[in-house]
């Protein structure tokens, strides 16, 4: 499957969170949504990356991986980190696959990010190898523009 483009719909999913709350996409409309898919808690690039998605005005972050929601919390907790961290653990990267960022051969969600308005529309997009971070300064330049 392709990855989303700019313009197209963002499909609706709901997944849970570190805490095991359900956290479901539509359930932001009205807001900006920043959403950030990452191979692996716990590893090197995913943490810098990770450390750097705080203070995005009024963006809700959104960062999703295929790890249980229990390595999720514990990452989070060790971070110190209040971002929201999603489990895409079962069925196994569904919602990476819906996004057109599930690495079939690894298993793991591919480094994908989707701007996505307050109507729901996917408005910019980027990926990256596994191993190579994003730039957070181009999240907030394309958020600031929206």
């Amino acid at each position: 499957m392709d990855m989303l483009t700019a313009g197209s719909p963002a499909p609706d999913f709901e997944l849970t969170d570190q805490h095991g709350t359900p956290v479901r996409l539509s359930g932001l409309r009205g807001r900006k949504v920043l959403l950030v898919f990452f191979p692996f808690a716990f590893t090197g690039v995913c943490q810098a990356e990770l450390h750097d998605l705080h203070g995005f005005g009024d963006a809700v972050v959104l960062a999703v991986s295929v790890d249980s929601m229990f390595a999720q919390r514990a990452w989070a907790d060790r971070e110190g980190w209040d971002l929201t961290l999603l489990s895409d653990f079962w069925p196994h990267g569904q919602v990476a696959r819906l996004y057109g960022v599930f690495d079939e051969v690894k298993g793991v969600a591919s480094r994908g990010t989707f701007v996505i308005d307050a109507e729901g529309v996917v408005r910019w997009t980027v990926a990256t190898a596994i191993g190579q971070p994003r730039d957070v300064a181009d999240y907030r330049k394309v958020l600031s523009e929206l």
